[in-house]
């Protein structure tokens, strides 16, 4: 049976435009200008993020590298088809800013890094947690103006509490085996796979609606999928204890801001860390300090003194960024081999079907799970 499908190129990728570029992507640079050559055209090195105005930046490549805010949608991946581009690479182990059902029918390649340091992810998130519920922030800029005064830095243990984790991919039971050597009284988990490894140490798993009614903690570490978005919302923040602390280390549309900044007015939410945020794209990786923030939501959160905000930074260690630079260059060569379509890195569409309605209880989980941290 004929496909109307193009057939995937032959095409040796000898030049890569890389967007979204960091400093802290020169080890990749190194890694690509050592694999491609180091003429100007053989690397590009672009700060901007990729879109459908950008995409004319990858004239002359075989292949783009995008990372988590770039925007490869529809039209900015037939912009980039029309430029003769076949690989798409992402710096990321999520790929839901890439159409992937738009890849396919131009007959790209997409492939992602699958997983790089899992650890840093969790390690960044109980990081958020102790910072919060032992006023770390306020108690070191006190001291650093000499004020050694104590009143107001009261917090509370992680010993004894209810923790709750929604999603038990590698990121979500690697928290919960750092949380559970705290001594919580119960350690409840929500995932449709659930874990061997998680129920021997005492995991609970339950429902989402029983997670979010029972636990003094909440760490999220869910993929962004339909019936997984703003799953912390208006009805489920109400029905939440008081002063339930809220972790989330894994995807900005896990959380409905405007209801997160209710719940923390109304005092039912007790505290935030937040590593991630919906509207991340205009402000996250960018130097915004000379500038006024659009978004009023995120001004407001960040004057809560309960809140904590970094700015997609949990992956940010040298393991990681090590693995991310080995990763792509792997990738291009399994591509140049002829062997990308086979590789467990290469991101497929899934098969269209009408979607279910969404089950809040039965959170779906998919390879976008662990998030590029």
């Amino acid at each position: 049976q004929s496909s109307n499908k193009p057939e995937q190129s032959m095409t040796t990728v000898k030049n890569v435009a890389v967007f979204s570029f960091q400093k802290y992507d020169s080890l990749l640079i190194k890694g690509l200008n050592e694999m491609l050559g180091t003429e100007p055209q053989n690397v590009k090195v672009l700060s901007v993020l990729l879109d459908t105005q950008t995409a004319e930046l990858a004239r002359g490549c075989e292949a783009v590298c995008v990372f988590v805010n770039d925007k490869a949608d529809a039209a900015c991946l037939k912009k980039l088809g029309e430029l003769g581009v076949k690989l798409i690479l992402t710096r990321s182990a999520g790929f839901n800013h890439i159409d992937l059902y738009t890849a396919e029918e131009l007959g790209m390649t997409v492939m992602r890094v699958p997983q790089y340091s899992p650890e840093a992810v969790a390690e960044h998130a109980v990081g958020l947690l102790l910072a919060l519920i032992r006023k770390l922030p306020k108690a070191y800029n006190r001291v650093r103006e000499h004020n050694f005064n104590l009143a107001g830095l009261e917090g509370f243990t992680i010993n004894g509490k209810v923790i709750g984790i929604l999603g038990t991919g590698k990121i979500g039971q690697i928290t919960a085996t750092i949380l559970k050597s705290f001594g919580p009284s119960r350690l409840l988990g929500h995932d449709v796979y659930q874990s061997d490894a998680m129920k021997a140490i005492g995991m609970e798993y339950c429902s989402v609606a029983e997670v979010i009614a029972q636990s003094d903690i909440i760490s999220l570490h869910l993929p962004l999928l339909p019936n997984t978005y703003h799953v912390i919302n208006k009805q489920t923040i109400a029905a939440m204890k008081p002063g339930v602390v809220i972790i989330n280390t894994s995807r900005g549309g896990l959380i409905d801001a405007d209801a997160l900044e209710d719940g923390l007015k109304k005092g039912i939410i007790g505290g935030v860390g937040l590593d991630v945020y919906e509207n991340e794209a205009s402000f996250f990786f960018s130097d915004c300090s000379d500038q006024i923030i659009t978004d009023d939501t995120l001004s407001r959160l960040l004057t809560y003194h309960n809140v904590i905000i970094t700015a997609h930074q949990a992956f940010l260690t040298k393991e990681a960024l090590t693995t991310i630079a080995d990763t792509t260059v792997h990738n291009i060569r399994d591509f140049n081999a002829g062997i990308g379509s086979g590789s467990k890195n290469v991101c497929k569409a899934p098969p269209k079907e009408p979607a279910p309605p969404a089950q809040p209880d039965a959170l779906q989980r998919g390879p976008s799970a662990e998030k590029p941290k």
